[in-house]
């Protein structure tokens, strides 16, 4: 197993956790662990790592919980597959399964954002009894009911554009901020730690692939595997909160169908963008605390 990319000063300073590796399918998954007791496991989307989640987990922490965040393979500071043909809703989920497998991790609460629901619930439906409660903020387990494309997927389906934008220019690293409520939440060296684990050019592939994933019709490889998700999180037994920031350009409409499809599920929205994260971790903290039964 070779030693994980020690972070820079800055990065350490504001996400101080010791990482962990563990060889899966496809390289080594990195990972950080604080706390004893029921696990939580958080699952990063597009282009971000585990470093999205410490606010989060700096408010959860001195709980009876296991915090783990993982970087999915292409992200932070995992293996860096240089395919993009690699990356796959069923690719991504098995690693993750794999990774909670090997940390027999069981009756853990689930929290997913972005590409992370889907990628993470994919593990979760086959990983029986592995999670018990759900958490989702600002992504897409519930398929829309007609597709679309965004200009962001447009650009990355272009041929010889895309990889140009997305692995030369590092394409859409440098924008976090614009999909945020307050453009201040991603600057300075919060900005600068998002851009780190993905700053040499041979090392983006994720965040391309995983944009060309996103389906724009029922043909698309990628949907067989995203009904079976949605399936499962329309069938799952266990509590579900929804945490959403209204404001998010590029999914913050989403609420509605995802509403719809769990009535039952516990609804908080916040002003906050797409990586809400960054903007209003203290509701998402209350949202575990209360999936994993401890007194807000």
């Amino acid at each position: 197993m070779e030693p994980l990319k020690t972070p820079p000063p800055f990065v350490l300073r504001q996400f101080p956790y010791p990482a962990r590796a563990l060889d899966v399918s496809g390289g080594q998954l990195a990972y950080v662990e604080a706390g004893a007791g029921r696990p939580v496991v958080f699952v990063h989307g597009n282009p971000t790592w585990g470093f999205l989640w410490r606010k989060v987990m700096a408010e959860l922490e001195g709980l009876p919980l296991r915090l783990l965040a993982v970087d999915l393979l292409g992200f932070g500071r995992s293996s860096k597959p240089r395919r993009s043909h690699w990356h796959s809703v069923e690719a991504h989920g098995r690693t993750l399964l794999e990774w909670m497998g090997a940390l027999d991790l069981r009756d853990a609460v689930l929290v997913v954002q972005d590409w992370g629901g889907p990628l993470g619930c994919w593990a979760a439906a086959q990983g029986v009894s592995r999670v018990s409660a759900l958490c989702l903020l600002n992504t897409a387990v519930v398929l829309p009911a007609r597709f679309g494309s965004t200009a962001f997927h447009r650009l990355a389906r272009m041929s010889g554009v895309g990889d140009i934008a997305f692995r030369v220019l590092g394409f859409p690293l440098r924008q976090l901020h614009r999909v945020q409520a307050d453009r201040r939440s991603i600057s300075g060296d919060v900005a600068r730690a998002y851009r780190w684990p993905l700053a040499s050019v041979r090392d983006r592939a994720g965040p391309l692939a995983l944009a060309r994933m996103v389906p724009d019709g029922p043909d698309h490889p990628s949907v067989p595997a995203l009904r079976e998700v949605e399936a499962w999180v329309r069938g799952f037994p266990g509590p579900v909160e929804l945490v959403w920031g209204r404001t998010d350009p590029i999914l913050g409409r989403a609420l509605k169908r995802h509403r719809a499809a769990l009535p039952s599920a516990r609804v908080t929205e916040v002003d906050a963008g797409h990586f809400l994260q960054e903007e209003a971790p203290h509701p998402i903290a209350q949202a575990v605390r209360r999936l994993a039964g401890l007194p807000e």
